[in-house]
């Protein structure tokens, strides 16, 4: 059946197709069936949607991201034809029962995964299959290099390719915009793939973004990187194990992250663009992804398998968890305060000191010295890290290289102390739902200064938390989260007395 195409408003990074009730009964589909549509040489797999009065007979709807892959325009016209369930939806449902995949149906799940060939439904069936049924090494294995092996890749000509990567979980990790430049300054090659948040208050790429362009494309990626040493992009813009950002988008609602999929989707971004060396960030503690030591050490020991198994040298670092690193939380709130730190090389320890080990264990593991902290410490303390964040930011098209110049928000409320003490607990997960109710990580200028963290000592009046946001209705709205869920515990010095006497009477 041929259709002239209209474009729908909505479902922007889906492969969805809307048509009228009466063209779906013509062609004998219902909502939820697949169909290829093409024009020309191009043809995709969408999703149909029977939608009444969106789209008249004869008429389809398409998403903006269809009709790029099709490169076509409004008024176009296309051809669909129904098409059945993939085959590896049988083998979805296999891991559903509980039985072991071989390599090539993992393959086939991922490529139809890329290919738009399998729904929402199905993908979320596997996602919970996983989380449910778990996957051994070898399944592990092969789902990591079926995303390295459909997407693009890239292969550096010259120097030692090193990378890093953090499970995240804690508010306020914007360790990589230090250590990036730190070991980019030695020598090595760090071409950085990020992240954007999803349930964060920001991810490394929304906050590099305030500083510079970070929707480059693979070759933009290498020239950069070889040009000047490292780079920090958007993932999401590339076709670097594209499953993985399909996968996660599943994950979001379901607020769950299987531990196959953690495994599969680090590795792979690693693998695609040629690391050699490999440092993973294991933040541990209460309100962290990984609850306590133990747990971290399964962790890392799964990591480190796995890279065993690809080839590459993975070491993992168990960091604190308990509270965010440094003090600031939201996209420009966190490039001020890095680019602050490497621009006065002092700041808050908890970033400096978690920056300087991590890059230090890249800095041994590539054979650059034998004592990485204290190499990393003396590029720090020389401004080389410093200037070589600068010519990263004008490499990538950014002109922000001073920290008074990064904008923040410029609707303020500082939430103050009604008694004294000191911080006994730190709540991430409240100052996140503060921060991101105040815009983040969308408004780059939103987000939340912590003035006090953990054993520091309060008096009556002084500043707890400060939030900031671009607009006056979402700090009003912050403002209720925060004096309703509390982002700190405040508590006298004294916290216990053991043993514990009372007097109950006598001589």
């Amino acid at each position: 059946m041929k259709l002239k195409v209209k474009l729908i408003p909505f479902y922007v990074n889906d492969r969805i197709i809307a048509i009228s009730e009466n063209d779906a009964k013509e062609i004998g589909v219902r909502g939820g069936d697949r169909v290829r549509v093409s024009c020309g040489r191009k043809r995709v797999i969408a999703e149909v949607k029977v939608i009444s009065g969106l789209v008249e007979q004869n008429e389809c709807g398409l998403t903006k991201y269809l009709m790029e892959l099709l490169e076509i325009e409004e008024e176009a016209v296309v051809e669909i034809f129904p098409v059945p369930k993939p085959e590896s939806f049988n083998y979805i449902r296999k891991k559903i029962f509980g039985h072991k995949l071989t390599k090539d149906e993992i393959y086939a799940i991922i490529k139809d995964t890329v290919d738009g060939s399998l729904n929402e439904v199905e993908l979320t069936a596997f996602v919970a299959s996983n989380m449910l049924r778990s996957m051994d090494f070898d399944e592990i294995e092969w789902m990591t290099r079926a995303m390295i092996e459909t997407g693009e890749t890239i292969t550096f000509e010259r120097g030692i390719v090193v990378d890093k990567h953090s499970i995240g979980g804690v508010p306020g990790n914007k360790i990589t915009l230090l250590i990036v430049p730190i070991v980019a300054s030695s020598g090595l090659l760090i071409p950085k793939t990020a992240s954007r948040a999803i349930t964060s208050a920001t991810g490394t790429a929304d906050t590099f973004e305030v500083l510079a362009d970070v929707n480059l494309t693979v070759d933009e990626i290498k020239e950069i990187t070889e040009r000047v040493g490292r780079v920090i992009a958007w993932g999401g813009a590339t076709e670097i194990a594209p499953a993985d950002d399909i996968i996660i988008r599943v994950e979001h609602p379901l607020s769950i992250d299987p531990k196959p999929q953690l495994l599969a989707s680090v590795m792979a971004k690693k693998g695609s663009v040629g690391a050699k060396h490999v440092v993973i960030d294991i933040p541990v503690g209460k309100g962290s992804k990984v609850p306590g030591v133990e747990k971290g050490r399964e962790l890392a020991n799964d990591f480190v398998e796995l890279g065993r198994r690809l080839g590459l040298n993975v070491r993992c670092a168990l960091s604190y968890g308990g509270q965010p690193v440094g003090r600031a939380i939201g996209p420009a709130l966190e490039a001020k305060e890095a680019l602050k730190t490497l621009e006065e090389r002092k700041g808050s320890s908890s970033l400096i000191e978690k920056s300087l080990g991590l890059a230090g264990i890249l800095l041994e593991m590539s054979g650059k010295t034998s004592n990485g902290y204290e190499y990393a410490k003396e590029i720090f303390n020389s401004g080389k890290a410093y200037e070589k964040l600068k010519e990263i930011i004008l490499a990538q098209g950014g002109e922000i290289t001073k920290a008074d110049d990064v904008p923040i928000g410029d609707k303020v409320y500082t939430l103050k102390a009604t008694k004294e003490g000191a911080v006994e607990e730190v709540y991430n997960k409240n100052i996140v739902k503060i921060a991101r109710t105040a815009g983040a990580p969308k408004d780059k200028g939103a987000g939340v200064y912590l003035h006090k963290k953990r054993g520091e000592v309060v008096k009556v009046g002084d500043p707890i938390i400060t939030i900031y946001a671009e607009k006056e209705w979402k700090l009003d709205n912050a403002i209720d989260v925060a004096l309703q869920e509390k982002p700190v515990e405040i508590t006298g010095m004294i916290l216990d007395a053991y043993p514990s006497y009372k007097y109950i009477g006598g001589r």
